[in-house]
Formats: structure tokens, C-alpha cells, sequence
């Protein structure tokens, strides 16, 4: 066996030592001689102390695996100063999984967020319509947004999209008309009350569905919410059909 060969076979065992050792006694220079299967087998233990995950996050070349930096990024122990910098290493749907990992702390999740948020305009529609499928309700209500009526579809039907995310999403100046007619024909959403409400605030609404929905309001309510340039049209429309009492 030459020189080479003692000393590889030694860092090998000197690191498989460190796997199986508290995780409060692994050293530097034991951190930086783990390997990929290594650092990842040492990854999965809970009892993992925040200097043992700063040492880890410090290995460049563990670093340089996609599965290693998801690992130290979803560890619900790693400190912040390791998680935020490591987020920027990882691929927007590895982000998606830090979002969808219950062990992950509020304030991460929430930075992982802000990645992909600042990410949504380089990618493609297909990414997008996957993102608004499957990402925090956070993200999909960003993508009520989107030009592309398919991205804007797909997020409506997020199932962690929030009432109140919708509802700001109609208010906002520059909402895409085509969400007010997508929103309003949607079999959840176009039954919540607080929703109608903010479709009929809007005059991007088309207008015979703000008649329709009108019809589930008072004559007051409706003076009160509608725009100045609809109210007479509409409560025109509906003074055939009794109004509703609601309000």
C-alpha cells in the first residue's frame, strides 16, 4: 500500500468516525474530509448542534451538492446565518421543498419565499404552472399576477392559496383584467363573499357577471361598493329580481 493509499484510507475512517460521534465533537478539519454520502448520513441526525452545522455548511465541496445544501437548508436546527446564504444556492423547486418542510422555522420558509418571488420573471410558463400548482399559498398569490391565463388558472386552484390573497389580488390597480372574469367563474372562490365584494368594487369585472353577483346584496351595500359609473346600470339590471338581504 503506498503513502497515498495510508493516507486516504485514514481521512475515510477518520470521517466515518466523525459520522457515528456526538455531534458536538466533530472538528474542522474532520468536516472538511466527509464526503457527499457522508455529510448527508450525518445531515439526517436531529441531535445536530448549531456549531456542527456551521462546520458543514463551511465544507465547499459538500457544498457543491444539490442534495447536501437542501439538507443543511430543511435541518431545523442550522442557524440562520447558514440557512439564508445557503438558500441562494438551491434551485427554485429545492426552495418549493424548504417552503413545504414542517421542520423548517416560520422565518426561513419565509426567506426561501422571498428567492423564489424575486426568481418568477426568468422562469418559463411551464415552471411557473408547476410553481402555482404546488408552492406556498404565499407564491401562488404572487402568481395571480402572471399574464399567462394557465398560470393564473392553476393558481386560483392552489390549495394553500388564502381568501384574503384573492381579495388583494382583485384590489390591486394593476391586476390583469382577465382575473377578475377567471375569478368570478370559479367554484370556490366566486362564492366567497369577500370576493364578489371586491369584484364588484372593480369595473374590470365584466359587467354582466357584476350584475349577477349584485343580486346577493342590498340597494345600500350596493351604493356603497359599486363604482359611481356602474351604479345606475346595475341596480337598474336588478330592480326586475328581488334583491338579496344580505349586506
Amino acid at each position: 500500500m503506498t503513502e497515498h493509499d495510508v493516507k486516504t484510507a485514514s481521512e475515510t475512517a477518520h470521517a466515518d468516525q466523525a459520522v457515528e460521534q456526538p455531534s458536538g465533537s466533530l472538528t474542522e478539519s474532520a468536516s472538511s474530509e466527509l464526503t457527499e454520502d457522508q455529510t448527508l448520513a450525518l445531515l439526517k441526525r436531529s441531535d445536530l448542534t448549531a456549531e456542527t452545522l456551521t462546520l458543514l455548511g463551511r465544507n465547499a465541496v459538500a457544498m457543491k451538492s444539490r442534495k447536501v445544501a437542501l439538507a443543511i437548508a430543511t435541518h431545523p436546527r442550522t442557524p440562520r446565518h447558514v440557512s439564508v446564504p445557503t438558500l441562494r444556492r438551491l434551485f427554485t423547486f429545492d426552495l418549493m421543498l424548504v417552503t413545504r418542510t414542517p421542520a423548517v422555522p416560520a422565518d426561513i420558509k419565509r426567506a426561501a419565499e422571498e428567492q423564489i418571488l424575486n426568481r418568477l420573471e426568468s422562469l418559463s410558463a411551464g415552471e411557473k404552472i408547476s410553481l402555482a400548482r404546488r408552492a406556498s399559498g404565499r407564491v401562488a398569490a404572487a402568481l395571480l399576477s402572471d399574464p399567462d391565463i394557465r398560470v393564473m388558472t392553476t393558481a386560483l386552484d392552489n390549495s394553500h392559496l388564502l381568501e384574503a390573497a384573492v381579495v388583494a389580488a382583485l384590489m390591486r390597480n394593476d391586476a390583469p383584467d382577465s382575473l377578475f372574469a377567471i375569478a368570478s367563474e370559479h367554484g370556490k372562490w366566486s362564492q366567497r363573499r369577500e370576493v364578489q365584494i371586491a369584484l364588484l368594487r372593480n369595473e374590470k369585472t365584466p359587467l354582466a357577471v357584476a350584475i349577477q353577483l349584485a343580486r346577493n346584496f342590498s340597494a345600500d351595500f350596493l351604493r356603497e361598493t359599486l363604482p359611481e359609473s356602474r351604479q345606475g346600470t346595475i341596480l337598474e339590471a336588478i330592480t326586475q329580481t328581488p334583491i338579496g338581504e344580505s349586506g
